[in-house]
């Protein structure tokens, strides 16, 4: 079954149905010329491909990854039998999936510990949304029923404990700090040593968003790592990168000082429904090959999700897949 087929069902597009509107933008805004494309073409040709390649590019997939896209999907052996530019339709949302895939089995989940407590480090420039991120997860890990413990280990920024106290204080999770300017590793250390005496599933762990040069950062964060692992062996389970989607390709650049600095398993990319350049996901992908794990598509503490990429794919191409 095609992707156009699956999403026929009434129950799949129901599922997916966060996912659409929280995509809107991206398809009203960069995505809108889709639609008259593909009826104001009728035979495969290269100006169709070249408005592709522009389309793809203001959608924010990033240029190198969309002249990679449109030249596999000229080679694409399906291509080469079509006569009809919509027939290309399907042709270009299988691709989209090859680019996220890139023939991997790609797993979105989060790591847990099998054994004991699970230790997650959220890195990321100050501004994207970290301590949000950080008081919904809990939220949604609480509702599935896991203890949670937060970490409060940005303590360089002004009022940065103090603002997810409250956020804890919100989502009733409970939160370990010390005064600004403390050494961050001896935060998580207290949490850490609490979440074991105190049985918790999960510390969720908040790092300085900004320090003076990409040396200082690499030298908190391996001393945070050590840390956690001296305490707890395999830990952290993720160490997850918060970017802001409406940043777009600045926020990639941004985000490259702390794939560099450590060692980023997944990427929570935060405010999508925000931004007309949705396809950031895709360019994330193509260029760190580190896996989405969450997205958040709303402001409220509900509006985090774990990445799924069928649903993503249809919340782009939504009103071309409807209607097939």
């Amino acid at each position: 079954m095609g992707f156009f087929d699956l999403f026929k069902s009434k129950q799949k597009r129901q599922e997916a149905e966060k996912y659409r509107i929280g995509m809107e933008k991206t398809r009203k805004h960069s995505l809108s010329k889709l639609k008259r494309l593909f009826t104001s073409y009728n035979d495969v040709t290269e100006e169709l491909f070249d408005e592709l390649e522009e389309i793809f590019v203001m959608a924010d997939i990033g240029v190198e990854t969309v002249i990679k896209f449109i030249d596999q999907l000229k080679e694409d052996v399906r291509t080469k039998k079509i006569t009809s530019a919509k027939d290309l339709q399907p042709i270009i949302v299988d691709k989209m999936f090859d680019i996220y895939l890139k023939g991997e089995i790609v797993n979105s989940n989060l790591r847990f510990n099998p054994q004991g407590v699970s230790v997650f480090l959220f890195v990321g420039v100050n501004g994207v949304g970290k301590t949000t991120t950080i008081a919904k997860i809990a939220h949604k890990l609480m509702n599935e029923g896991k203890r949670v413990l937060i970490a409060a280990g940005d303590t360089f920024r002004a009022g940065a404990f103090e603002q997810l106290q409250i956020w804890g204080e919100r989502v009733s999770c409970p939160v370990v700090s010390k005064p600004e300017g403390s050494d961050p590793s001896s935060v998580i250390y207290d949490a850490i040593v609490q979440a074991k005496a105190e049985h918790y599933d999960v510390v969720l762990c908040d790092t300085a968003g900004r320090l003076q040069t990409k040396v200082n950062l690499m030298k908190e964060l391996e001393k945070i790592k050590r840390v956690i692992a001296r305490e707890i062996p395999d830990a952290p389970q993720d160490t997850l990168l918060v970017i802001d989607a409406t940043t777009g390709q600045n926020g990639l650049n941004q985000a490259k000082a702390f794939i560099e600095a450590t060692q980023v398993s997944g990427i929570v990319l935060t405010k999508l429904d925000g931004t007309a350049k949705g396809g950031i996901v895709l360019a994330i992908r193509e260029k760190y090959s580190i896996p989405i794990k969450f997205v958040c598509l709303g402001e409220k503490l509900e509006d985090i999700d774990y990445f799924d990429l069928e649903k993503y794919v249809y919340g782009l191409f939504a009103e071309m897949i409807d209607e097939e």
